[in-house]
Order: C-alpha cells, then structure tokens, then sequence
C-alpha cells in the first residue's frame, strides 16, 4: 500500500496542484488517483468486486465499481450493486434508538429489561452488577463477549430465539459497564428494543424514520427483495478457487449487521452524517436532530490506543480510538477526527468513514469474505488532504469574537485607556500587570517594526481565536480566548512572533 500511494502522489502532484484555486476543483482533480487505488487494492487483494464512492460537501462526488458482483454471470459491480454491509448496519440502528427518545418513548439510561422483560430475570455475573442500560448495548459495554465468528452466521434467527436464548441466561465476560467488548448479540436486542417500543417490526420502523426521509429506496434486508441483476454474491477463496457464500435472510440479527444497500443509496446516510457540522442554526432536515448525529458520533466508550500506527503513505502517527453509539471514532496525533464503521461477513466485507472537519466521507464494499476496507479508504482520505491540500474547514467566527479582536486592534500598541475599556476580564490585569503587557508587546514590536495592519480572525471556537497584526517588517500572532459571562471579555492574551 506505501509503494503504491506514494508513487500515485508523485505521478498527480503537478496535476492537482495546476488546478484553479477552489476546493471542490482541487478534490475533482484527486479522482484518476482514487479510481487507481482501488483498483489497484482490488486486484492485489483479488476481490471479486469492489464498488466504492466519495462524498464531499453532502453529495456524492465520485463513484465507481471493480469487478463483478456474480461471477458466474460475470454481472459487473457498480455503484447501484447492492452489497451486504454488515455491521455498517450498527449505526442505522443506533440512529432509529435515537429517534425514538426523541419521540419520548424511551431513555439510553433506561435498563434495557424495562422494554425486553426477558431481560428481568436474567442473572448478572456478579451480585453488585448493574442492570443492561440502552446506553450499555450502544456502546458495546454490556459485559457479553466478542461473538463475530458466532454472530456472523446468526442473521436468520427469528425473535422468538433471541428471547429464549436471554430466557435461558446469557454467559458474560465482564460485569456490564466496566469495559468495551464487541457485541452483535447487543445490537440484536436493540433491534428488538425498536420493535417492541415502536410497536412495528423493527425493519418497517428503520425504513419509515430513516430510510424514507433519507430517500434511501434501494436499502434492504431481506436479499430475496433485491433486483437479481444488482445484488451482489459473496465469495470466500479456498482451494484456489471461488466458493459462493450462503446469503442469509433476514432476521432479527439484523439489526446487527444484515442492511443490504448501495454505494448510492448509502452515500445519502454519510451525506446526513457530514451535515451535523458544523453546528448551525439552519433548518432541520434529517430523520433525527443533528444534535442526536453529533451524540451518536463521540467517543462515549475507549477502546485503543496505538501509538505505533502508520498511514499507508508511511507517516507514523498514533491514533486512539473510541465507540459511539453504532460507530467508531477516532483522533490522530495531527488531531484529525474520523468516524464511521467496518462491516464483515461470510462473503463480504465494507467500510464507510467520516472526516468532520474537512467535510469528506468515503464508501466502499467488497464481495468476499472479511475484506478489509478500512485501509484503503483512510488511504483515499489521505490522499484527497495531501493532493488537494486541503485543510479543515473554518470555523465561523461569532459576533463577540470579532468585536472583542476589533476592540483590542484599536488599544495596541499604546494601551490607552485599557484599563477602562471593560473589555478585560477581572483577572486579566492581577494576572499580568499594564507595564508588563506593554513591555512585552513594546520588544516584539522592536524586532518587527510598527503595526500597518491586522488579518481577519482564525476561530478555534466561539470564544477563542487568533489573528496576526502585520507591521512593517514581520508579523506578531495574536491569540485571545474570552470568558462564559454574557457578554464575553478577554481573560487571556498571548503574543508571539510569527516565523
């Protein structure tokens, strides 16, 4: 994967940067070396098919497909197939809990046997555990064990042998919320929890909350329902041969990992994830509040720390990670946030991640056993970021931070007057006294000349930013955050020379 990124990066660096200076262009630019790294991980990985898209802004950039989804038809893959997802399936599940405590008929601290009485009775692994919480199965910490081997033949099952495997007890690893530890078996009871509270089956309450709004019409469970020409077969290589996977149908594990969809369809899913950001005070238009998408995507529960990790072009960066509700998160040592999930079963293999801040999210399905996606698309992301340098996207600055950064322009550099301006805090002047701001300010100002100017204002948030003010010989940064009294005041300035 390293030789391959880093020869593409050398071969389009002169092109993408050649391109007119506007975002969306220089993005546009990336696609010949996206549609190139998949194909290329596709045929190094000998996928049957591959289908995979690009979503930047809320729409879906660029899409395409590698392979074939039926080898023996030689049907080819493209983004309209439909691939079994997996346990991407997790967060749709997790967004329809939501949606119901939206609704007010239920709550994520609630204990979970309040909507499945089955759970009532059944015994803890030790006498001071705490009762299964909504939030417990949300966030994988209701002490069962990892069961992906076990979980991923268990799509069929009816609701009727879910509730008696909780009515003859359930083997726990860990007291409930104590630790992380992936479990489908978790999800599954989500899906009952929508079913019974919702009094609908849970597939008809997902599609009629999420699905439908969404104007996801081609997203399924059952694969008996998909157009014989777009669904896509699994496959496992064994023997040096192709051998079809059994499809499963659809049951109550699949809430879990059973949604069947398109690169498509499911772009509209990652499309109304990017919009939660930045916050704003537009219109709501999806299935749940973007407060509740924001809620979903934080990291409610640590799983890792890998101080060793690389990206695929070599770049040694720790990463930490962390699960949300139905999702995963993590943050690097650049501080980039990524979110989103894998998915694997007998025959398949997906992933889809998020990277709020720049506004790009990526989509991609395979059709064999366990294949792994989430190396690709975190090298698509970063290639995308490093061709079309891109940077995060701004944040908005608020009233307050532009009158407080225009108030202070106007004292420097004599400071007249500061004192009584009341822009200040009460600690500013305790904390460092008038002579000492002005002798500071007065030796960088001997080093850069006399102030000409000042930038507009970089915000960090709604109360912290910074600004340069530009002389006659350099430039000195500004950096100030205010207080949380109404109206805001300045409790910290820091001025530091710009290299």
């Amino acid at each position: 994967m390293r030789i391959i990124f880093t020869t593409l990066l050398s071969i389009v660096i002169l092109q993408a940067r050649s391109q007119p200076d506007t975002r969306l262009e220089k993005i546009r630019a990336t696609l010949p070396v996206i549609e190139r790294l998949y194909k290329d991980y596709a045929e190094k990985n000998h996928f049957p098919g591959l289908a995979f898209g690009l979503v930047v802004d809320g729409k879906l950039l660029l899409s395409g497909g590698q392979g074939f989804t039926e080898i023996a038809t030689s049907t080819k893959a493209t983004p309209q197939s439909l691939f079994r997802i997996a346990s991407m399936s997790k967060s749709v599940t997790a967004m329809g809990v939501l949606a119901l405590r939206r609704a007010g008929k239920l709550k994520l601290d609630d204990p979970a046997y309040l909507y499945i009485p089955e759970l009532k009775n059944m015994p803890l692994p030790t006498g001071d555990a705490p009762a299964i919480t909504i939030r417990h199965l949300l966030t994988h910490m209701a002490g069962f064990p990892e069961d992906n081997p076990w979980g991923d033949r268990q799509l069929a099952t009816s609701d009727k042998e879910l509730i008696a495997l909780i009515s003859k007890g359930i083997s726990f690893s860990n007291v409930p919320g104590v630790t992380y530890e992936y479990s489908n078996l978790g999800f599954a009871m989500l899906g009952r929890i929508i079913t019974n509270v919702s009094g609908k089956p849970y597939q008809e309450y997902i599609y009629e909350t999420i699905f439908k709004p969404l104007g996801m019409t081609s997203t399924i469970w059952e694969y008996t329902k998909a157009p014989k020409r777009l669904l896509a077969h699994g496959y496992r290589h064994e023997d040096g041969m192709w051998k079809e996977e059994k499809l499963e149908h659809d049951g109550t594990y699949g809430a879990m990992g059973g949604l069947i969809t398109s690169i498509e369809d499911f772009s509209k899913y990652v499309a109304f994830h990017l919009s939660a950001w930045p916050p704003s005070s537009g219109a709501e238009t999806g299935p749940v509040l973007r407060s509740d998408v924001r809620e979903m995507q934080m990291p409610w529960n640590f799983n890792n720390l890998n101080a060793s990790y690389r990206y695929p072009g070599g770049r040694a960066c720790a990463m930490v990670s962390a699960y949300g509700y139905g999702l995963r998160w993590s943050r690097d040592c650049e501080g980039r946030t990524g979110i989103g999930h894998t998915g694997g079963l007998p025959g398949f293999g997906s992933q889809w991640q998020i990277l709020p801040e720049y506004g790009i999210g990526v989509i991609a399905h395979a059709n064999r056993t366990y294949a792994g996606m989430a190396a690709i698309n975190t090298a698509v992301l970063d290639t995308v970021i490093a061709l079309a340098g891109l940077k995060p996207l701004p944040v908005t600055v608020s009233a307050i931070l532009k009158q407080r950064k225009e108030q202070l322009v106007k004292l420097l550099p004599t400071w007249q007057g500061a004192e009584q301006s009341g822009i200040f805090a009460e600690n500013f002047f305790p904390d460092r006294s008038l002579p000492h701001r002005r002798k500071e300010l007065d030796a960088l100002l001997s080093k850069v000349g006399s102030i000409t100017g000042s930038t507009d204002m970089v915000a960090e948030n709604q109360l912290r930013g910074t600004f340069d003010l530009q002389c006659t010989s350099g430039s000195i940064k500004v950096f100030f955050t205010l207080t949380p009294e109404n109206p805001a005041l300045i409790q910290q300035l820091d001025f530091s020379l710009v290299r």
